[in-house]
């Protein structure tokens, strides 16, 4: 059944109108934002000229790309019975200090195993979605995409592939008790938009997270009120999976603290240069 051209026009002209609660982009634009977040439609994009330098200052990268390294050195790592990387190797990485942990830092914990930092479990994990190292009985090799690219070091496409799978393929749930539903890494790209939009200035969490939960609002069902409101709990989440574990994590904002430890109900943060480097953002 053919639509009539006067509906259609009308569906269209909706689809394609700013909207407020999406911070002025279409319904179009905000699907290709969520759906098809590296297309060519996208409002978001990688930069073409993403050097070494801007590389440099991405400390999950870093991480990640000295794991490769480690392993290429090796030739395998031999996992724990447990199907953990072994200690040695996490003191390792964890000793290059590209990314610190408060705990271990202050000596609340010491780092025994793989699960005591989460980001170099986080990194690892997402190494193998992303198709760069593999696992076979109990021992972890480069795959051959990632040994030829470190063979050409060709750091932005180890970069690209990294950076792509833990934002769509790894699950950012894996790393909380919070609901396991994609709260915040569904529409991280929106959040990139917003911290470019208003990320100059410091900003608390709750300033994000109530933007974004005006932009995707089923997402407060998940929510049951126990030991807080629902709205707490979900900023709290939102805060966790995107400011602690994935903005701090790729170097995209700083943090005044109030206190010793990171505190996300009054810890106020800003946007760092560096993600300029890293994204075109049609506003």
């Amino acid at each position: 059944m053919k639509i009539p051209d006067d509906i259609e026009t009308n569906i269209l002209l909706r689809n394609n109108s700013p909207v407020d609660d999406f911070l002025g982009l279409s319904p179009t634009e905000i699907h290709h934002l969520l759906y098809e977040t590296f297309g060519d439609e996208s409002p978001v994009q990688f930069r073409d000229d993403i050097d070494d330098k801007t590389l440099d200052q991405i400390p999950l990268f870093r991480i990640v790309e000295d794991y490769l390294k480690i392993i290429q050195r090796d030739k395998h790592i031999k996992l724990t019975p447990l199907g953990a990387l072994p200690k040695k190797l996490m003191v390792e990485l964890y000793d290059k200090r590209f990314l610190l942990d408060e705990h271990i830092e202050r000596g609340i914990t010491k780092l025994w195993k793989e699960d005591d930092c989460i980001a170099i479990r986080s990194a690892r994990l997402t190494a193998e979605i992303a198709g760069l190292v593999k696992k076979v009985s109990g021992k972890l090799t480069l795959t051959k995409t990632a040994t030829k690219l470190l063979e050409t070091n060709n750091r932005l496409q180890i970069f690209r592939q990294f950076f792509q799978a833990f934002t769509n393929k790894f699950l950012w749930s894996y790393n909380d008790g919070y609901p396991e539903q994609p709260i915040g890494q569904l529409g991280w790209a929106f959040s990139v938009i917003m911290l470019d939009k208003f990320g100059d200035q410091p900003q608390t969490v709750d300033f994000y997270a109530d933007k974004y939960l005006r932009a995707f609002p089923k997402f407060i069902t998940f929510f049951q009120p126990d030991y807080s409101t629902p709205e707490r709990q979900f900023f709290r989440c939102y805060g966790v999976r995107t400011f602690d574990r994935f903005f701090l994590w790729f170097g995209f904002v700083t943090v005044d603290k109030q206190k010793i430890f990171i505190d996300l109900d009054t810890d106020k943060f800003k946007r760092t240069d560096l993600m300029k480097h890293i994204f075109k953002i049609d506003d």
